[in-house]
């Protein structure tokens, strides 16, 4: 798949965030998940570049966004995320998240409703629900953080843990190319603001707020992802209105690195149609 040019800019405000643009039309922002950034996107620029002004973001604390005080409150990324919508002067955007980026969506979803035009979740979910054991993903919360955070805490370097456990959460067959893309992601963590963000977003939920969720909504996951399998899509299209879901066959826990090509045809052909909602 070639490659495009796109430009890096700044978002300026407390922390700086970094964001990569190409393209012209109604705004689509791309989040990435909690061992990633905007390189994760790169597969994905060019292609969708051609209908919307494509912007892929470091989140705060990660890539060529600033760090910051103090510690996180999860709602803070979606607040970042509305100062991209103001920079960029849009009043609505397609969002289109990731894992943690999907739950990022979701809380801006929450939190500013006015300002979605459509939603692209990818191997994601909202959060644990007591009532439910398919609404979480496959580890628990205290697993999670432990497995996330105690080799940073055990002083580990993080381009070594990215060669280390670079394709564990793909499918089996993934490809030299796509591993190598999430290691070298991976290995630009900034190890403080990430331990930030586990524990900020371990046990954050958005659940209660599925049912609130009134714009077109598309659920996109690898049939083979090990973290959040085909359980969480089954549960989250039960609870959000109208939610369409689109499974990528042989990807694991990220298609848009795994099958490229499966994802942008399947995220492009359910934007296009509601491209002119956002504005």
């Amino acid at each position: 798949m070639a490659e495009t040019a796109w430009e890096t800019v700044y978002v300026e405000g407390s922390p700086r965030i970094c964001v990569d643009v190409a393209g012209e039309g109604p705004l689509l922002v791309f989040l990435h998940g909690i061992g990633g950034n905007k390189l994760n996107w790169h597969m994905q620029l060019p292609e969708f570049s051609r209908h919307f002004t494509a912007v892929a973001w470091d989140a705060r604390g990660y890539g060529g966004s600033d760090d910051y005080d103090g510690d996180l409150d999860f709602s803070d990324f979606s607040r970042d995320l509305e100062r991209v919508l103001d920079h960029f002067g849009a009043k609505k955007a397609h969002i289109c998240g990731t894992s943690m980026g999907g739950r990022i969506a979701q809380d801006f979803m929450a939190l500013y409703p006015g300002r979605v035009a459509t939603l692209v979740l990818c191997d994601t979910f909202a959060g644990d629900d007591e009532n439910d054991e398919r609404a979480s993903r496959s580890q628990t919360i205290e697993e999670f953080v432990e497995s996330r955070i105690r080799p940073f805490l055990d002083g580990a370097d993080p381009v070594e843990l990215a060669q280390q456990r670079g394709g564990r959460l793909m499918a089996p067959d993934h490809t030299a190319d796509a591993r190598q893309r999430a290691i070298e992601a991976a290995s630009l963590l900034h190890v403080e603001s990430y331990i930030k963000t586990v524990r900020a977003s371990a046990a954050f939920t958005r659940v209660d707020n599925l049912k609130n969720i009134d714009v077109p909504t598309l659920l996109l996951f690898g049939d083979q992802d090990p973290l959040t399998p085909p359980t969480v899509a089954a549960y989250m299209m039960e609870h959000i209105a109208g939610a369409e879901l689109a499974m990528i066959e042989g990807a694991g826990h990220m298609p848009y690195i795994e099958k490229p090509d499966a994802f942008n045809d399947a995220a492009l052909s359910f934007l296009k149609r509601h491209r002119d909602l956002a504005g």
